[in-house]
């Protein structure tokens, strides 16, 4: 009687832990991160030095070119407060939770008149991959891989960005978290590695 009971609790305890959901991406003040909902992130950014900077991210022209357009990272610049929303894989869920798989769009327009969606592209010059714009909103599968990330808990109450999606179960694919890196014109671009960099809310 006694194993019954303790392997009926067991099958309980299993089922509740395999239908909870992870836990919502959070506010500073506590409330959720909303699916579509404009927001203003504010980055944290630790180099190899231990020095913490407090900047934002925007859309910024790269390699001397008008187009396309990366996202950068930047302590100090005029109206880099850019706002962002945020979708995840199932659009009709309201809140934007960890390990999810999420699409993350500008939400202003761009002067390439391309998509505000950010995905990874490798770029050559640089030799690794960086966060670009021009990525597809939803249609989750192969075809869309490179413009699905994750947000994950760091410390103090920010979030890593991280690119390892789930969206596609046969699909190889790479994992690794968002930083920065300094690109030939001195821009420091959101890359795959690079200097840590948190995202808060």
């Amino acid at each position: 009687m006694k194993t019954l009971i303790f392997f009926t609790f067991a099958f309980i305890l299993c089922f509740f832990k395999a239908n909870s959901a992870p836990d919502p991406v959070l506010t500073y003040y506590g409330k959720s991160v909303r699916t579509g909902v404009e927001c203003y992130p504010v980055m944290r950014l630790l180099n190899k030095v231990g020095y913490d900077s407090i900047g934002f991210i925007f859309p910024a022209a790269l390699s001397n070119k008008t187009c396309p357009v990366g996202v950068a990272f930047a302590s100090q610049i005029e109206g880099a407060d850019h706002s962002i929303t945020i979708t995840p894989v199932n659009p009709k869920k309201g809140v934007i939770r960890l390990s999810t798989d999420v699409n993350i769009k500008f939400s202003d327009t761009n002067i390439c008149h391309e998509s505000n969606v950010w995905r990874l592209k490798y770029d050559k010059a640089m030799k690794q991959y960086v966060v670009m714009m021009g990525g597809v909103e939803g249609n989750p599968g192969p075809e869309t891989l490179d413009n699905w990330f994750k947000f994950e808990k760091a410390a103090d109450g920010y979030y890593k960005l991280v690119f390892c999606p789930s969206v596609c179960s046969y699909c190889k694919t790479m994992c690794g978290d968002i930083g920065t890196a300094i690109d030939n014109n001195g821009v420091s671009r959101l890359v795959l590695g690079g200097e840590p960099l948190s995202f808060g809310f």
